[in-house]
């Protein structure tokens, strides 16, 4: 990582912090849309445990884990993640939520085909480089299992809201000092490379337009 992204993902961790500590329901208390399909998704595969990047105050982590499923929830703010913490004891769901700080631009911790299901709702459209996110997809498929299954949202690029965005270098917007990026199909194909592509959705929640994507890992013999 170059130093302007060190300094941009710096910045924008404070920025994150900052908000998180303002604001404690952030995104709202309910699940988000790609939650609700990921739930489905993932119970018809048989999984029961998930890995969510990018978990924020949990609303997504603690209505999985009121589905049934076991839930190891990262984030990059420690605010965030102890008022999920707070949120999962409130509602006696501590036994199936875990909460730990980390970066996703740096190694995911599980070690290799040990996890069965990742979800990250609106992470991946955050401030990381090409090079960045392509890492971050490579190491969610290093630690899936065969057969493991990534769901995410995105932001896309027809939303209107785009426009509203100063355009930086590398594919980057930003606004209000919050840096994202906007996804075109081209891009969620491109990062589906190594991948079985089992859904590329355009979808609307609330005022915003997104993409809802699942990845399979390919069995070693397909």
């Amino acid at each position: 990582m170059n130093t302007g992204h060190v300094e941009l993902a710096r910045a924008q961790q404070e920025r994150w912090q900052t908000a998180y500590e303002q604001h404690p329901h952030l995104h709202g208390t309910g699940p988000s849309e790609a939650a609700r399909w990921a739930a489905g998704a993932f119970g018809a595969a048989g999984i029961d445990d998930v890995l969510e990047l990018g978990a924020g105050q949990g609303r997504d982590a603690l209505f999985l884990a009121q589905q049934g499923f076991s839930v190891h929830a990262t984030d990059f703010s420690e605010a965030a993640l102890d008022q999920l913490r707070l949120a999962a004891q409130r509602e006696g769901l501590d036994d199936r939520v875990t909460a730990a700080l980390h970066d996703v631009r740096d190694p995911l911790p599980p070690a290799d085909a040990t996890v069965n299901a990742v979800f990250a709702n609106l992470l991946l459209n955050m401030a990381f480089s090409r090079a960045e996110l392509r890492s971050l997809v490579g190491e969610v498929h290093r630690v899936l299992r065969p057969g493991g299954l990534f769901v995410y949202a995105v932001w896309s690029a027809d939303d209107p809201w785009s426009e509203q965005w100063q355009e930086l270098e590398d594919g980057l917007a930003m606004r209000d000092g919050f840096v994202g990026r906007f996804f075109d199909e081209a891009l969620i194909h491109d990062l589906a490379d190594r991948w079985r592509l089992d859904d590329a959705t355009p979808y609307q929640e609330g005022a915003r337009r997104l993409w809802r994507v699942a990845l399979a890992k390919p069995h070693p013999e397909s």
